[in-house]
């Protein structure tokens, strides 16, 4: 029971933190994202430093993760096992991209933006459910 205790804390704690950094950096406004993405256009490269933030905290985490045994809450870490970049991993780039683009919204700073209230953040939740609901009973059972 304290396991699931310590796993369900750190949970909440982590995603805090990550729902604080998007809001600091202003990834819950879909008029900064589209900016950052119009790069033809009226663009707002102030974007580019929040990813190339999150990538190098990334790395930094693989390279912790490469050095332990396991993770501090688990047995063992669940990390993709294929290299392979087939249709379905192709096709769903680019339905993300366009989803981002068009609503200006990716999934984590959607539930976040969820705590401002706004329509077009709940349409969206609303649709990306649908989308995963979808792809977990037709798309995925194909396979």
């Amino acid at each position: 029971m304290n396991r699931k205790i310590s796993q369900f804390g750190a949970a909440l704690a982590s995603g805090i933190v990550f729902g604080f950094g998007l809001s600091l950096s202003g990834m819950l406004n879909p008029a900064r994202v589209q900016g950052f993405l119009d790069v033809f256009g009226a663009w707002d490269p102030s974007l580019a430093f929040v990813l190339g933030g999150a990538v190098v905290v990334a790395f930094i985490g693989v390279q912790v993760m490469k050095r332990m045994r396991h993770p501090a809450f688990d047995d063992s870490f669940h990390v993709p096992t294929s290299r392979r970049i087939d249709s379905p991993l192709v096709i769903g780039s680019a339905l993300f991209g366009l989803g981002w683009g068009i609503g200006g919204f990716c999934p984590g700073p959607a539930l976040a933006s969820l705590s401002v209230g706004l329509s077009q953040t709940f349409l969206f939740v609303i649709a990306m459910l649908v989308g995963m609901t979808l792809h977990d009973r037709v798309w995925s059972r194909r396979t």
